[in-house]
């Protein structure tokens, strides 16, 4: 099969499209032709040898993907060949073939086409279980979500405003504001020109922030929260360490969440799956939230796609078709 590997650590050019021996189900997987995957901010950090895969998931990039069954391992029930799928991975996404825990496979949404339903598993996954599960975004609650642009920030902000929330959120430029603004967002942020802090003051505070900047932003968003508010941190594009002020979050009675999603046991992400379907799935279904694709390039344009990820022009998922 095609699979993608990284020869050595390095920029984009250090991607190669190679052969490899095609997997098989072992019990309790699901072996999937892949039709399409996506390019994540965590594939590059990969790449450039700062996130290696855990122990056991494959060395092939790609946390998601999309595609048909073309087997099944011992004891799995739920599936069957020829059935559309999309899933979370732990790694193997960029290649013809992957064999994935049958719990971290989804129905392709009614109305999502195959191809497309590559850009939900991450984003819907990753905003599912910090924002509403380990967070508790609720009705009429202020969140602020940091590059509202991106794959996680496009559909954060949907799912958020169908949730009845109030969504802020912070992009680079009257464009990409412009779209987080048709998706859903009540407040748009230029963080080129502007004080996210200043603006959530005058509102009174988020409940919820998520952010993936880590070290840069974590006091601006202690400062930005509102009383009893809950900063979710998922990256660290903005460093690893940084100063908290246990004061100010004392005062606020605020909690600082830190969480990963790929290293997660199976069993967690089976759950968080099976809870993304039934509370996100009928709202791709009813048009409320849907997928945002920049492009879909073919496989062997990989490095192409990375850079286009780098670069930070897009707006929403970078796609990578088989």
């Amino acid at each position: 099969m095609r699979a993608v590997i990284v020869t050595e650590p390095g920029g984009p050019e250090a991607l190669t499209v190679t052969d490899l021996p095609d997997p098989e189900p072992g019990p309790g997987e699901v072996l999937v032709k892949v039709a399409a995957t996506a390019v994540n901010r965590a594939d590059t950090l990969q790449r450039q040898g700062f996130y290696p895969p855990p122990p056991g998931a494959s060395d092939v990039l790609g946390l998601e993907c999309s595609g048909t069954v073309v087997g099944v391992g011992e004891g799995v029930t739920d599936w069957q060949d020829g059935d559309k799928v999309c899933a979370l991975l732990a790694g193997g996404g960029y290649a013809d073939l992957v064999a994935v825990p049958a719990g971290q496979l989804m129905p392709v949404p009614e109305g999502v086409s195959l191809v497309d339903a590559a850009a939900i598993p991450e984003v819907a996954c990753t905003v599912w279980s910090n924002v509403f599960m380990a967070a508790g975004l609720q009705p009429g609650e202020k969140f602020l979500v940091h590059g509202g642009a991106g794959g996680i920030g496009t559909f954060a902000i949907q799912l958020a405003s169908a949730l009845s929330a109030k969504v802020f959120t912070t992009a680079g430029s009257a464009e990409k504001l412009a779209v987080c603004a048709e998706l859903g967002a009540d407040v748009t942020i230029n963080y080129r020109d502007e004080d996210f802090v200043d603006v959530l003051k005058e509102a009174g505070g988020a409940d919820v922030i998520l952010d993936n900047m880590g070290a840069k932003y974590l006091s601006s968003n202690v400062k930005a929260l509102a009383i009893e508010g809950r900063l979710v941190i998922i990256g660290m594009q903005g460093g690893a360490k940084g100063e908290l002020d246990i004061g100010r979050l004392l005062s606020k009675r605020g909690a600082v969440i830190a969480t990963s999603l790929r290293a997660r046991p199976v069993e967690e992400k089976s759950a968080i799956c099976a809870s993304v379907v039934e509370h996100i799935w009928p709202l791709i279904e009813d048009k409320q939230v849907r997928p945002v694709v920049h492009t879909s390039l073919p496989l062997e344009q990989v490095v192409e796609g990375h850079q286009l990820m780098e670069d930070s022009g897009h707006v929403g998922k970078i796609l990578l078709t088989l």
